[in-house]
């Protein structure tokens, strides 16, 4: 994959902030309560905001990608040779040329990926929608998912959650959903799956071939709602499966899947349907996991089926901060129709690994899972790729020498649809400890660095050193619905470097700062991390946490 940090050699400002380490420690209760055996792994295989998953098998190679928004670069990729072991070899769209979300909300630009082999031309494809700079549909190419993809080729069609489909004789087709035709809206959430032929030379649709395969869902008269993220998988029998999501991507999720002889339908739906979801269940029970759909299937290791989806786990208070995060199950396709094994009933925190592989998540560069420790020392300009920019490329401003990480202040603020100038990480886990240390000295009250918890420019907590008169301050400020207010403030010697820190224990957030590394003092007390959920904060993501400077700073002292 092209390097994203080959460039880095910004020269950092004056008095910009300074950033020598960054811990995360997840400690949720429920790793503690499932420890592994020796032949199992933890579901979700991703944590924190990797929501709409895709993947792509060719040979002994697994790709996976996922849905991104507004975050910089898109499209996150990873890497497996055994649906157990992951790892991120970069993002798909990690270019200017390919990515155009600067001004887009949080819950805007990218949304649902599909990636695609065509063995035919030996040429993978990613194919999504990007809601931002006049591109809508598109689709990326190449030879080499570790080499870095094409610029995109704009499609000629409306709707979103397109995907390819490769036949046998050479034959290619995109599928994807879209609103019915004008006029033909029976009630909200009505939509349609359509099929259009793609002429692989051009990277376009044939105009003209377009057909609706899906209307509403598996049965109209119900009402089902927003049937979306099609797939089309061809069997031994000849015959066309198509796999959809169903209901919406909140508690009414689903898999839906229908069956044709012909790519281009007619399609019947399954008898079985839904073959996964977790609406029907106890909403008391526990460890739940909700919101299960937005399927994709793929051949394992061991010549078993398997599929990857997105579901969301709520905290005690039944909100949801770490976002939508990508399940995995075995997938029983014995009969004439698939179904997810045990994908009706409460989904487990964990399952038996494919025959012969090792599990050695958290090792040898492989993602880590359950509980575990995120250090860095910022001691080479190759950051991990959980590093992420918002809106922007990350290398706009920051700059990484042997002190650590320098990061050099836009002039817009955390409440900007614009990019900002903060690095940030996704949540993983509902209970964790933050630590960032920071040498900062703020010339004036428009100066601030430190902690953000954000979930969306409208929904956030930022936890900084600014400046007012001649006093150095520490501050917490919440914004709820664009609204924002300081918690609580309190003087700070800046001279030397501060060490701030933010503890989550599912809702409850403390905040808390050193100078000395060993003694931690609290501002403010205990939050809520309602702001932080999508259930008050709305949109498609979960919450991240950053490393944040401003020279717009808003937030003052009281």
């Amino acid at each position: 994959m092209i390097a994203l940090f080959s460039s880095v050699h910004l020269s950092a400002q004056q008095n910009a902030p300074l950033f020598s380490q960054f811990v995360y420690e997840g400690d949720d209760q429920i790793y503690k309560d499932h420890p592994l055996e020796e032949d199992e792994f933890y579901t979700p295989i991703l944590q924190g905001t990797y929501p709409d998953p895709a993947i792509v098998r060719r040979g002994d190679d697994y790709f996976m990608v996922h849905s991104s928004f507004s975050m910089w670069p898109g499209i996150p990729i990873f890497h497996s040779n055994d649906l157990v072991n992951w790892t991120q070899i970069g993002h798909v769209l990690d270019r200017k040329s390919q990515l155009f979300v600067q001004n887009a909300g949080i819950s805007e630009g990218l949304y649902a990926p599909a990636i695609k082999y065509n063995p035919h031309n030996e040429t993978f494809y990613m194919i999504t929608t990007q809601f931002a700079g006049g591109i809508g549909n598109m689709v990326v190419t190449t030879q080499d998912p570790f080499e870095g993809w094409s610029d995109p080729y704009p499609l000629n069609f409306n709707g979103i959650d397109p995907s390819l489909f490769f036949d046998d004789d050479g034959k290619a087709f995109v599928v994807h959903n879209d609103a019915p035709d004008e006029g033909e809206e029976l009630y909200e959430g009505h939509r349609v799956i359509k099929i259009w032929d793609y002429d692989l030379e051009e990277n376009q649709v044939i105009e003209g071939t377009d057909k609706i395969i899906v209307d509403g869902g598996v049965d109209i008269t119900e009402e089902p709602i927003w049937i979306e993220m099609p797939h089309i998988y061809k069997r031994d029998d000849g015959r066309y499966y198509l796999s959809c999501a169903e209901g919406g991507t909140g508690d009414w999720h689903s898999q839906v899947v229908f069956v044709s002889d012909n790519p281009r339908g007619p399609y019947k739906p399954a008898d079985n349907n839904p073959i996964l979801t977790q609406r029907y269940l106890n909403p008391d029970r526990e460890n739940r996991v909700e919101w299960a759909g937005h399927a994709d299937m793929v051949e394992g290791p061991d010549g078993e089926l398997y599929g990857v989806f997105l579901a969301i786990r709520p905290n005690e208070e039944n909100r949801v901060t770490t976002g939508r995060e990508t399940f995995i199950l075995p997938v029983d396709w014995s009969g004439e129709f698939p179904i997810f094994v045990n994908g009706l009933v409460p989904l487990k925190p964990k399952l038996k690994m494919p025959e012969g592989v090792e599990n050695k998540t958290g090792q040898d560069g492989f993602f880590p899972n359950g509980n575990f420790t995120f250090t860095e020392n910022f001691e080479s300009e190759d950051l991990d790729y959980r590093w992420i920019g918002m809106r922007g490329p990350r290398e706009d401003f920051i700059s990484v020498d042997s002190n650590g990480l320098t990061i050099n202040p836009f002039d817009t603020n955390i409440h900007d649809t614009a990019p900002i100038s903060s690095l940030f990480k996704r949540h993983m886990h509902d209970t964790f400890t933050a630590t960032a240390t920071l040498e900062y000295s703020p010339q004036s009250e428009n100066d601030l660095a430190g902690l953000v918890n954000y979930q969306r420019e409208t929904y956030h907590y930022v936890f900084g050193v600014t400046k007012k008169d001649n006093e150095h301050y520490i501050l917490l400020q919440r914004t709820e619905d664009g609204e924002s207010t300081i918690v609580a403030s309190t003087t700070i010697d800046a001279d030397n470097p501060i060490h701030l820190q933010v503890r989550a224990d599912g809702d409850d957030y403390r905040y808390y700062f050193s100078t000395n590394g060993t003694d931690f003092t609290n501002v403010g007390g205990t939050v809520s991390a309602d702001i932080l959920s999508t259930n008050m904060a709305g949109g498609f993501t979960g919450a991240l946490i950053g490393l944040y400077a401003t020279s717009s700073n808003d937030a003052r002292p009281e």
